[in-house]
């Protein structure tokens, strides 16, 4: 199951997986289920579309449940839904924005993975992929509210890691760098991309398989050793050590 795979990253980790032999359940509010659904299908997998909004934890419980009665467990969870912070300093952040941010990035994936973890557990096996952020790595002077909302899911990642290895569940983060999506081209111009661009030690801005490739490996058997990790594809633009 992706969260948020209407478009952009989400969309990016949803064919990735499926190219890799994954059959989908395709989550979003927005229209796009439908071609990310089609494009899933068009690699030889089955997919299924569940549309609701994540904020509404009943419905999204009650959605999951449906879900994998109709279409089969869910093995692996990327919590990928999100909303763009919009470049706004400190100041502007009023308390409406601030809420919806805490409640689709952190609500969101919270009841998402209590959702699917019984099921997991039973199996003994399951795979949790939490959508970060490098905001969350070394912070941004314009999205205070985005960037503690994506470092409370690293440490959800941590804790549930954790908490959830005796059951034979991983959990891990993966923190892209800035990705050109139609969500982050409504909080930028396109001379703001292109500055940015220019300053990558790699040379180029991550693309949305960039992050969906370290999305894919750690939900496969290969990382079956990998839990409470973050990883950042990020060109190079924030390193940080232990």
């Amino acid at each position: 199951m992706v969260t948020g795979a209407g478009g952009g990253m989400g969309r990016s980790h949803a064919v990735e997986l499926a190219r890799r032999g994954a059959d989908v359940i395709v989550h979003d509010i927005i229209d796009g289920i439908a071609e990310t659904a089609a494009e899933v299908r068009a690699e030889g997998c089955r997919a299924h579309e569940l549309r609701l909004d994540i904020r509404d934890v009943a419905a999204l419980k009650s959605g999951i449940a449906q879900a994998e009665a109709a279409f089969g467990p869910v093995d692996i969870l990327v919590n990928n839904a999100g909303v763009s912070g919009r470049r706004l300093e400190f100041e502007d952040i009023d308390a409406e924005t601030f809420d919806r941010m805490f409640e689709v990035h952190v609500r969101g994936t919270f009841f998402a993975t209590q959702a699917v973890v019984p099921g997991m557990a039973a199996r003994r096996y399951g795979r949790i992929v939490n959508i970060s952020s490098i905001y969350a790595m070394g912070g941004s002077p314009w999205a205070s509210h985005y960037a503690s909302a994506k470092a409370a899911i690293s440490g959800l990642t941590k804790c549930w890691a954790r908490e959830l290895a005796p059951r034979r569940i991983t959990v891990n983060a993966v923190a892209p760098g800035f990705v050109v999506t139609g969500m982050t081209r409504g909080s930028n111009t396109e001379a703001q991309i292109a500055e940015r661009e220019k300053g990558m030690p790699l040379g180029r801005l991550t693309r949305p398989e960039d992050i969906s490739y370290a999305v894919a490996w750690l939900a496969s058997d290969e990382a079956e050793m990998v839990t409470g990790q973050v990883v950042s594809p990020n060109s190079g633009e924030t390193i940080v050590g232990i």
